[in-house]
């Protein structure tokens, strides 16, 4: 069996693994480790589970996402019925600092705006949108407050390096204003996630451009 056969068949397997997706209408093509996902599925959070799923097997290089979503016509919404539900759920979630998001809603797809002081903010608020039904995508531009003590980033991300199971030689990282640039190689798309989610948590961190390569 070729590697690439290999690799379509892990995905697959994956995919019927994640308890949260529906594999019977998603398929899958491999090549050269790059993985491409197609079909259709009832809602936004499982598009978002099987493209997690997909990057968690080893050997993939890269996720084409091409999954489209079909909701049940009791799911369909307007959207102003999407956003007052949006709204109600980032009240709610305490990770969320109040009247810090704003949404806009079109055609069933959110984007969310305004400014937050951490990343899991950020990431929250975009995790309680995609589990709303009616919507169909979800553009995450919240931005990062700058902090004043940002100089000493790059120290912060290397030590937490060292503290994981990731292997931070293999790892290089560059930091100015705020602003953090990752390179270096990983055996997995999972480490590379991984070395990115510690990237994010140093204090002072706005944006993280992550240029490791998955070898």
């Amino acid at each position: 069996m070729s590697d690439d056969k290999q690799l379509k068949q892990a995905v697959l397997d994956e995919l019927k693994w994640e308890p949260s997706v529906n594999a019977a209408h998603i398929g899958v093509t491999a090549k050269d480790g790059v993985v491409t996902l197609m079909g259709h599925v009832e809602n936004f959070s499982e598009k978002f589970a099987a493209e997690k799923a997909a990057r968690r097997v080893n050997n993939v290089k890269a996720v084409a996402e091409e999954i489209e979503v079909r909701l049940p016509s009791s799911a369909k919404h307007g959207d102003e019925e999407i956003a007052s539900a949006a709204i109600d759920r980032l009240k709610w979630d305490s990770s969320v600092p109040s009247g810090a998001v704003k949404v806009k809603v079109e055609k069933g797809w959110v984007t969310l705006t305004g400014e937050v002081d951490w990343h899991f903010q950020k990431e929250a608020a975009a995790n309680d949108i995609r589990r709303l039904w009616g919507v169909i995508g979800v553009s995450n531009e919240i931005a990062i407050k700058p902090q004043p003590n940002a100089s000493s980033i790059r120290d912060s991300i290397m030590v937490a390096l060292d503290r994981s199971w990731l292997h931070p030689l293999t790892i290089n990282v560059a930091a100015r204003g705020g602003v953090v640039k990752l390179t270096g190689k990983v055996n997995s798309w999972y480490e590379r996630d991984e070395a990115g989610s510690i990237a994010w948590a140093a204090p002072g961190a706005m944006l993280v451009e992550n240029n490791i390569a998955v070898s």
